[in-house]
């Protein structure tokens, strides 16, 4: 599913006006440094260049003093630390998608040597992922073990129901890879160039999109499980593609909401701790398009068969 951490917690009000206000600093009349904003009065404190002059005019040595200390000063990310960047984003991105190759790895290795009890350690770790997906996306501050704790279970699920295709299908893997690959570049490209944009009413439809894809899907699987209507279930021949085709869908939405919400992230000077929520939430989306990916995949190749 979507990342919905940029509109919980994750980003708190830093989007706001006030926020993303240029600080400045004032001295005051003891000699001490205060902060104002552009909407508060600098009546409080003058700058420093009224009280010492501009620069290339003398000094006293008092004000000399006073400009050493205003130079020690924190940055002006303050408590926050440092701001996020789009460099900090991807090193984050690709540390999370190691640990989900890393999980992929772990599964296939041992699915070679426990073919029977590989589907069934999928399951869980499925389960697992779902669960601290949840926690992940609601959690007011990101927290990188839980993030990569949710690429090492969605990677090992990944590698076993991935196993699993290919044995049915041979070459279905790359072909999913591939295609992945392909749609995250193109929306990308148009991100990039401005062409497409995450907007308030195209979020509003997607999130009542996802709630009722989530409601079928989970419908779904219970009649997988506890049924004999074959493995896909009600997504089965051209209704199945039909249904993959527009979850395939959301998730490239998906992806198109990420990249705004970093963008303004970035934009808006965001603590760099979160490039984790946007780690995670570029994982969430492409883990998400890959799976859908690879059941359509599969879908047209069982009814080819």
């Amino acid at each position: 599913m979507s990342n919905p951490i940029f509109n919980t917690g994750a980003f708190p009000d830093q989007f706001s006006e006030k926020k993303r206000e240029r600080r400045r600093f004032y001295m005051n009349d003891q000699g001490g440094v205060t902060e104002q904003s552009r909407q508060q009065s600098p009546a409080q404190g003058q700058p420093f260049a009224a009280q010492y002059g501009m620069p290339g005019q003398q000094a006293s040595a008092a004000g000399a003093d006073q400009l050493n200390r205003q130079y020690n000063l924190p940055d002006a990310a303050g408590s926050q630390g440092a701001a996020m960047t789009y460099d900090d984003v991807i090193r984050k991105t690709v540390t999370s998608f190691a640990v989900v190759l890393l999980g992929a790895a772990g599964a296939v290795a041992l699915g070679m040597v426990m073919p029977g009890a590989i589907m069934g350690l999928a399951l869980i770790a499925a389960l697992a992922g779902f669960g601290l997906g949840l926690v992940n996306a609601f959690k007011k501050e990101p927290n990188p073990a839980l993030i990569l704790a949710y690429s090492a279970t969605q990677g090992f699920f990944l590698g076993a129901f991935t196993m699993v295709m290919e044995m049915m299908f041979p070459g279905i893997a790359v072909q999913a890879v591939l295609a992945t690959l392909a749609v995250f570049g193109t929306v990308l490209a148009l991100f990039k160039s401005g062409k497409v944009r995450a907007t308030p009413k195209l979020n509003k439809m997607f999130f009542v999109a996802i709630i009722a894809y989530a409601v079928f899907s989970l419908m779904n699987f219970g009649l997988v499980m506890f049924t004999d209507m074959g493995m896909f279930g009600l997504r089965s021949g051209w209704m199945g593609i039909a249904i993959g085709a527009f979850a395939i869908l959301l998730a490239t939405y998906s992806l198109v909401m990420d990249f705004t919400n970093i963008q303004e992230g970035v934009e808006a000077g965001v603590s760099q701790k979160y490039g984790w929520a946007a780690a995670f939430g570029l994982t969430v989306s492409l883990v998400w398009l890959y799976i859908e990916i690879l059941r359509v995949i599969a879908i047209i190749r069982s009814m080819a068969d």
